[in-house]
């Protein structure tokens, strides 16, 4: 179904249903997605400040039949939020729904309005004696409706899980101007379909996340880090086994880096302290939090004795204090910035079952090299088989003198990923960069159920069109 654009006819009506505040300039910032492959074209960019003036532009949004793009922080790699053509659309920032409106540390909850700032809903959980351990690069600016949309997960997925696992219920709105109050604080619902865990991820093709209730933590009596060396990333699989046993689940974050991150540091980033004299071909970062029952430093210190005897850990450094824990996660975190400034040709988020990630990793390297000479940075959040696998020129090159080839290392790297049994879109979702990834690699009766359940909830096509789906 054809949509309609804004017209200065549509942008005075919307006027006529809103205050004033909840409009703004379509500024620069807005336009174009972290990575720059995506620019937005004309919008009308409209920042609502409840559920209730949401559903007044969706409403009359579908009664005209003029598309919606939901914006958040604006952190997605895959340009779900942003529209480089078609009908102009109204694009709807829930930047001024920052309220977390409540937080009950008796039951582990809390409620946080889709505008709320992940840093935000940490510190407010930190502030209640709670842990609300969703921890992703880019925490200072991503917004939880984004966060939820996308089905983010981080660092800390291999204990507590995805946004989707963190979440209890939500508040939404959903095609035809409905409001739907499901931010519910239960544990167990089976009251017919769960609407949650389909919007959840959806990237806001099925309707606007408005808020959210999310599960809190105890916080661990005690945080320990260790930055290790490891012989290649079979021995790094069996440090994660070895950890679990040991540790009785108290890993949190079990992080896989190859020497080229640490090269790429040095060459970005030359004052950033790095833990290694000489940086060893393949590291581990874990992350430990332990309860007061547990001795954290003397069971590190057998898991890493145990683990040397065994010959998995070859070097290494254990944080001393909360400071030094605080730089190793620092370096980690400084990885997309390096890459950044280098440039990749073709940067790829997948994942594949753990017992799988050595042979692609071997098998990656041989596929990009029959291609040509690149340098490939490897490394991502092992524990959960999630791997950010990217491309880059020789030391020397530039980005754009292979341009050609991108689609050549992005198809390689792929068709592997798919061939191992695992996912072209692990941790940032389809937005429009991947959508011919999905139609090639998705199951065929899935992609048929996605697309009954967008035309039964969006008839008209408005929400975030030609995201996910065609």
């Amino acid at each position: 179904m054809t949509l309609a654009p804004v017209t200065e006819d549509f942008a005075r009506r919307l006027r006529g249903l809103l205050p004033e505040a909840a409009f703004r300039d379509y500024a620069p910032g807005y336009r174009e997605e972290p990575r720059g492959r995506f620019h937005g074209a004309e919008a009308l960019l409209v920042a609502p400040a409840s559920a209730a003036e949401v559903a007044e532009v969706v409403r009359a949004c579908a009664a005209a039949r003029v598309g919606i793009v939901p914006y958040g922080g604006g952190t997605g790699l895959v340009g779900g939020q942003i529209v480089p053509e078609g009908p102009k659309p109204v694009l709807l920032s829930l930047e001024r729904m920052r309220t977390i409106r409540e937080v009950r540390a008796g039951e582990n909850t809390l409620v946080a309005e889709a505008g709320a700032v992940l840093a935000d809903v940490q510190r407010a959980a930190e502030e209640a004696g709670r842990l609300f351990p969703l921890s992703i690069a880019s925490e200072g600016s991503a917004r939880m409706g984004g966060i939820l949309s996308a089905n983010a997960g981080g660092v800390n997925t291999l204990r507590y899980g995805t946004a989707r696992a963190l979440c209890l219920g939500l508040e939404a709105v959903l095609p035809d101007g409905a409001i739907w109050h499901g931010s519910t604080r239960l544990r167990k619902d089976n009251a017919g379909y769960d609407l949650r865990d389909l919007l959840i991820g959806a990237e806001g093709t099925l309707g606007i996340i408005t808020a959210a209730s999310m599960r809190l933590h105890p916080r661990p009596a005690a945080m320990r880090a260790g930055f290790v060396a490891v012989p290649d990333p079979q021995a790094a699989l069996r440090l994660l086994a070895l950890a679990d046993e040991r540790l009785g689940g108290a890993v949190s974050a079990f992080e896989l880096i190859h020497r080229q991150s640490f090269d790429f540091l040095t060459e970005t980033m030359p004052d950033l302290r790095q833990p290694f004299d000489a940086a060893p071909d393949w590291a581990v970062l874990m992350d430990i939090g332990a309860p007061a029952a547990l001795d954290v430093d003397a069971a590190l210190e057998r898991l890493v004795e145990e683990a040397t005897g065994a010959g998995l850990i070859l070097d290494g450094v254990l944080a001393q204090s909360e400071a030094q824990r605080a730089e190793f996660w620092a370096l980690r975190e400084a990885i997309p910035e390096a890459n950044r400034r280098i440039g990749s040709v073709s940067s790829h988020d997948i994942s594949v079952p753990l017992g799988a990630i050595p042979d692609f990793i071997e098998c990656g390297r041989a596929a990009v090299a029959r291609i040509g000479s690149f340098r490939i940075n490897c490394f991502g959040h092992v524990g959960d088989g999630n791997l950010h696998y990217n491309v880059f020129p020789p030391k020397g090159g530039r980005r754009a003198d292979h341009e050609a080839v991108r689609p050549a290392i992005k198809r390689a790297v792929h068709d592997l990923a798919h061939e191992l049994g695992g996912s072209v879109a692990a941790e940032h979702g389809i937005g429009r960069l991947k959508v011919e990834d999905l139609e090639r690699y998705g199951d065929p009766a899935k992609l048929a159920a996605m697309r009954a359940i967008k035309a039964a909830l969006d008839p008209a096509g408005i929400m975030n069109p030609g995201a996910m789906l065609r």
